[in-house]
């Protein structure tokens, strides 16, 4: 079965730079004071006006932003705020968001203000080996971030390794991938024990459906949908480290907002809009393929089993990998 998945004319991605105040003039400072590999794109960006900056004076002030308390306490004394904008169509991915970044990171410096990312709700570190934007792409830069909720009804028992299987409380959806026109992406249902085993594994997906997706906009740039199969076979070499076996992942159009049918108790759903009923997918669910018989928590830990055995120390028991090859 395909998915399809509209295609935009054009993408709008923001940062944020909030400062106590502006010693500069904006327009005299972007980009000819942008550093790296990213400046000649800077300028060319900043011509063609694919490339915005705007100051704002007044504070900026976080939604659904995960900061720590050190950042929350710098934006506490900030008042003014610098919104980074770059619209372009998706084959122009993702030079552009790195573009646009680039040019956050040097405002950010230059004044000393904290960088955050509206789409990830999290803070970008400027100073020390971060200082700068990298010239190469990778996803694992701080391009995704992920919500983490447990149900509030939910009566987990008391936490051990060795049986969560009557858990299914968590869920853990992605944030960012709506930068690079992908929906969201989600696994709803997991023991909460398997935080980070669930994390992994969407890390994983992510970066397999932002690879194959950049490709083939690259190569399509005048297409209007793209259309992905809904079972998807993780390879070793989609893993970080490269490491481990195959495995099947079954991907689901899904309303995040109303999570699984029959579920019992509420969750604080994150938005990942449109609004419902526009008839655009927001957010895929990822889980087993039809073939696999045990429960999700057993493919989960199987699928991280195959090639992250250090993470049976957060209580993923192994079961045989050969389940996991199942479709």
């Amino acid at each position: 079965m395909k998915i399809v998945l509209p295609l935009p004319r054009a993408l709008t991605s923001t940062f944020v730079v909030a400062m106590e105040h502006l010693p500069f003039d904006v327009g005299s400072f972007v980009p000819w004071r942008v550093g790296g590999p990213h400046r000649k794109a800077a300028i060319s960006a900043i011509r063609g006006g694919s490339l915005s900056v705007t100051h704002h004076a007044s504070p900026w002030r976080p939604v659904g932003a995960t900061l720590t308390d050190d950042e929350r306490r710098r934006l506490r004394r900030t008042k003014g705020h610098l919104v980074v904008a770059t619209t372009a169509p998706p084959c122009e991915l993702p030079a552009n968001v790195q573009v646009a970044r680039a040019v956050a990171r040097a405002l950010a410096r230059e004044c000393d203000g904290v960088l955050i990312d509206p789409l990830t709700g999290s803070a970008i570190l400027t100073c020390g080996r971060c200082a700068g934007e990298p010239s190469d792409f990778r996803l694992g830069d701080d391009w995704l971030a992920w919500d983490l909720q447990v149900h509030d009804a939910a009566t987990c028992p008391p936490w051990d390794p060795a049986d969560t299987a009557v858990c299914d409380c968590l869920r853990v959806t992605s944030r960012g991938l709506r930068r690079f026109a992908l929906p969201e992406i989600t696994l709803d249902g997991a023991a909460c024990a398997h935080n980070l085993c669930a994390t992994n594994l969407l890390r994983t997906v992510a970066h397999r459906l932002v690879t194959d997706h950049l490709t083939d906009v690259a190569t399509h740039p005048d297409a209007t949908e793209r259309r992905i199969d809904d079972f998807l076979r993780i390879q070793p070499s989609d893993r970080p480290d490269g490491d481990g076996l195959p495995f099947g992942v079954q991907l689901t159009p899904y309303d995040a907002d109303a999570g699984e049918l029959g579920r019992t108790g509420s969750i604080r759903r994150l938005k990942v809009g449109p609004v419902p009923g526009t008839g655009q997918i927001t957010c895929l669910k990822v889980g087993p393929p039809s073939g696999f018989t045990g429960s999700l928590n057993d493919w989960l830990c199987a699928a991280q089993g195959a090639g992250h055995t250090t993470l049976t120390s957060i209580g993923c028991r192994t079961p045989d990998p050969a389940q996991v090859l199942a479709a």
